[in-house]
């Protein structure tokens, strides 16, 4: 045990001697005055790696947390892989939000960019990311960084890069990025300038904001009440101006979680997914008194995402949280009324439903592996979503996710709707009654030993499943050797032949460790026919039952 405590004191007390935050060195010297072997060795087991969502982790000292050490050394490797491809002097937009010390991040960031010769442009305040997404493309920039953690916990901060024409970064460069990072030696060899960098004026923000309001249709209905939440992020204000721009009346605050408040206190997490999460907004809602509110919105801590609900009297709170592909289907439903052209694309994960409506519209369709930063790369985009709340309607503008763009367009349609005695919920059914019922859930596995996680894709490559709710699966595919038409990644995707006694016309499961947090994800999808809208209600039954059956099967699958 004494090596082990002087190894790890060594690691410590080197890491002192760099880390340029006192906050982190008292923590740190605490922990070793404690003799803390177990947090040592959390902290100092090896290091944060960067891929292709950037750097995320708790915050805190050592090279398994985020803190200053770890972002000035991940500043320096992009600015060695832009200086190594041709970018010299090339512009670095930096933005970043009100978590904990997301500005520290922000400001060593542009220190290093400077101090490497290139040029960096800070935003003016914490705004949301598609405002950094925004900017690069309008500014130009080589690169840019975004300093979130978007919904994770509070304890947590993230880095996330993005290189020229606003699109986040994928293999290979997120690799070449690592080993730069890896070759750094001290920090005191990292050149970081004390000055120089731009700290960019409101009028980044106006042009966004006249960007977002152009995804718009000029005088199309704008009466529709709205309640939103920023869930404490910076959302909030910008959402605001936006719709005062497009001509809607303000939005109604959630009080409690308007302002950015990096400990979100109201919510357990800051996800609208998250049970719990929309309960205020629920009960803000039910305050404007009946037939007060048409819709509620809400964005996650970084505004990149859009989470939806409407009026549903048959639940508890009176209100109904869409799925995202429920809202990813309206909004592709209202694009193609608008005569949107370009390539509609989703992730393997999202439903199949948008395949369909843009094959009846006569458009390209795309399907690429999890996340924005392979749907940003579709040739031709014109429209793209995930189900995790992720929209993007403007890529000329914004090659990202926007939650604030998605929202303009969701109040637009609503606002439509409603002119004409509908709602969204109405449209819903009619796409259901066009295309049968694509019904979808997931079985979320949060954990703490990521082992778990590792074993339960062990033993679905060992033992893949031949029966799930009484479905046969006529097809397994392991992602990780490729499939011909995407890059390889760990997940699994099982297809299921239809059962006419069931009612049922196909399903699909997708099974892959999450990127961003400790879960284990699996995407659930069964199509039921609706001969018309009377159907409804016995279809959903259907899906409700199949869906439940299909959780349970793959749990036990699974070992979950």
């Amino acid at each position: 045990m004494a090596t082990v405590h002087e190894e790890l004191t060594a690691r410590a007390r080197s890491w002192l001697a760099e880390d340029p935050d006192p906050e982190t060195r008292e923590e740190l010297t605490r922990l070793v005055e404690a003799r803390d072997l177990d947090e040592l060795a959390a902290r100092f087991s090896g290091t944060l790696q960067f891929g292709t969502a950037g750097l995320r982790g708790e915050l805190g000292a050592g090279p398994m947390r985020m803190n200053r050490v770890v972002v000035i050394r991940a500043a320096a490797g992009l600015a060695a892989h832009l200086r190594k491809h041709g970018h010299r002097d090339g512009l670095v937009v930096i933005g970043y939000d009100a978590r904990h010390k997301s500005a520290d991040f922000a400001r060593d960031t542009a220190a290093v960019m400077v101090g490497a010769g290139l040029r960096a442009a800070l935003l003016p305040r914490p705004l949301p990311t598609p405002v950094l997404a925004f900017a690069i493309r309008r500014l130009g920039a080589v690169a840019g960084v975004t300093v979130t953690a978007s919904h994770n916990p509070p304890r947590d901060n993230g880095y996330k890069v993005y290189l020229g024409g606003g699109s986040q970064i994928v293999p290979p460069a997120d690799a070449e990025i690592a080993d730069e990072i890896a070759s750094i030696g001290s920090l005191a060899d990292v050149p970081r300038a004390e000055s120089g960098w731009e700290v960019l004026g409101e009028e980044i923000v106006e042009d966004y904001l006249d960007r977002a309001v152009s995804v718009l249709t000029p005088g199309a209905p704008r009466n529709v009440r709205v309640v939103h939440t920023a869930l404490h992020g910076v959302g909030g204000a910008t959402l605001a101006a936006a719709f005062e721009r497009g001509g809607f009346p303000a939005p109604v605050p959630v009080a409690e979680q308007a302002e950015p408040d990096p400990d979100f206190p109201t919510v357990a997490f800051p996800n609208p997914e998250e049970p719990g999460a929309m309960d205020l907004a629920f009960a803000t809602a039910r305050a404007q008194g009946q037939g007060g509110v048409d819709l509620i919105i809400a964005n996650d801590p970084d505004a990149d995402r859009c989470a939806v609900a409407v009026p549903d009297p048959g639940t508890d709170a009176g209100w109904r949280m869409l799925r995202g592909d429920e809202v990813g289907a309206l909004l592709a439903t209202h694009l193609v009324h608008k005569r949107a052209r370009g390539t509609f694309a989703t992730t393997v994960v999202s439903s199949s439903l948008l395949s369909k409506i843009a094959a009846e519209a006569g458009l390209p369709y795309a399907e690429t592996l999890t996340g924005f930063k392979w749907l940003a790369g579709v040739d031709g985009l014109r429209y793209a979503y995930e189900e995790a709340l992720g929209y993007c309607v403007d890529p000329e503008g914004v090659r990202d996710k926007d939650g604030i763009t998605a929202a303009l367009l969701v109040a637009e349609l609503a606002a439509e709707l409603k002119e004409t005695g509908r709602t969204l919920t109405e449209l819903l059914d009619d796409t259901a009654a066009r295309y049968g019922l694509h019904a979808t859930d997931q079985l979320s596995v949060r954990v703490a030993d990521l082992s778990l996680i590792e074993a339960a894709m062990r033993r679905l490559r060992a033992t893949p499943p031949v029966l799930l709710a009484g479905l046969t699966v006529i097809s397994t595919e392991d992602l990780s050797r490729g499939d011909g038409s995407l890059p390889p990644t760990d997940a699994l995707r099982y297809r299921l032949a239809g059962d006419p006694r069931q009612g049922i016309s196909e399903a699909r499961i997708v099974v892959r460790p999450s990127g961003t947090e400790p879960k284990l994800k699996c995407y659930l999808e069964v199509v039921v026919p609706v001969e018309d809208a009377s159907d409804l209600s016995t279809a959903r039954a259907t899906a409700d039952w199949a869906l439940g059956a299909l959780r349970a099967d793959l749990a036990a699958a699974a070992g979950i």
